[in-house]
């Protein structure tokens, strides 16, 4: 059976990246004392108890999902914001994007009973259509032990260059065993799956995963965590769950306003900030003038 390889939190992203793109898929050994990990689960758990589990098996009958953990929970804003993983996104997705953000936040729950998910890729939460880029960078943050016997994330190594119909054999699954406090990191393109629960205990592991600005997200953030919430939180993360252009000409909106009271394009930060009329733009110079520097690169002749 393969394994996955294990590498210390503080290695560098260029040695992360080198292993998800030959693996796909890796894990950060504690990454968080034990005690940080206890501190979140405790701080979730009145969320947690009150979700009922999922109402098909791919979802999970003996699962439960928790989302909208940044409006919820103040320790997980503080992961989504990790440097060590913010810099695995930055090698990642900003080769294919100007800015990326926060596809979803999920704790995710696989008690005792839960027979395995189907093994599957997370990119297809957009369907099959995007086949030449990498669009997502997950994190599952253990906050128990994951063990084979507990719900131990199935991983098919090295599967991220297979077609979508290849079919994993049982030989080629990998579990993903970690201590509490450890992350597996893996991209969209990875064939996965939640691993089966045959043992006594829950298995709770944070699901963080962020993907291009140009996508639409998966947990829909604006609504999980609305303005009225969002402009409690500092700019860095309103940026990362959305409230930002994620390009010169991609975010912006109108107030609904009355005539003459409001200003009539604006960016997504305007709901956060309430500026006024001087505000009324597309996205920042900077923006405008990275996508000129683009198509000029395009435009260069190769050598």
């Amino acid at each position: 059976m393969p394994a996955l390889q294990h590498l210390p939190a503080d290695a560098p992203a260029e040695a992360i990246t080198a292993v998800l793109q030959r693996d796909g898929a890796l894990i950060l050994d504690d990454m968080l004392p034990a005690a940080e990990a206890d501190a979140v689960a405790a701080e979730l758990r009145p969320y947690v108890e009150a979700t009922k589990p999922g109402r098909d098996l791919f979802s999970g009958l003996k699962t439960t999902r928790t989302g909208a953990l940044v409006a919820r929970s103040p320790l997980c804003r503080k992961l989504i914001l990790d440097p060590r993983v913010r810099a695995i996104c930055d090698a990642v997705l900003l080769p294919n994007c100007q800015r990326y953000q926060l596809h979803l936040t999920q704790l995710i729950r696989i008690m005792p009973g839960q027979p395995a998910q189907a093994i599957h890729r997370d990119r297809w939460a957009w369907g099959k259509h995007m086949q030449a880029i990498e669009p997502q960078l997950n994190t599952i943050w253990a906050l128990t032990d994951f063990t084979a016997a507990n719900g131990a994330t199935q991983v098919v190594p090295g599967s991220v260059a297979w077609p979508d119909e290849r079919v994993a054999e049982p030989g080629e699954i990998a579990r993903a065993e970690m201590r509490r406090g450890s992350v597996l990191v893996y991209t969209g393109s990875v064939f996965h799956g939640g691993g089966p629960n045959d043992s006594d205990g829950d298995r709770w592991g944070l699901n963080i995963t962020y993907a291009l600005g140009w996508l639409r997200q998966e947990e829909n953030q604006y609504l999980s965590c609305p303005p009225e919430i969002a402009r409690t939180l500092e700019p860095e993360l309103q940026a990362l769950i959305g409230y930002a252009m994620a390009y010169y000409a991609l975010g912006y909106y109108t107030p609904p306003l009355p005539p003459g009271e409001g200003p009539e394009i604006v960016p997504p930060e305007h709901a956060l900030s309430g500026a006024g009329e001087a505000d009324s733009t597309l996205g920042s110079a900077a923006l405008l003038e990275a996508i000129r520097a683009e198509l000029r690169g395009a435009k260069e002749p190769a050598e």
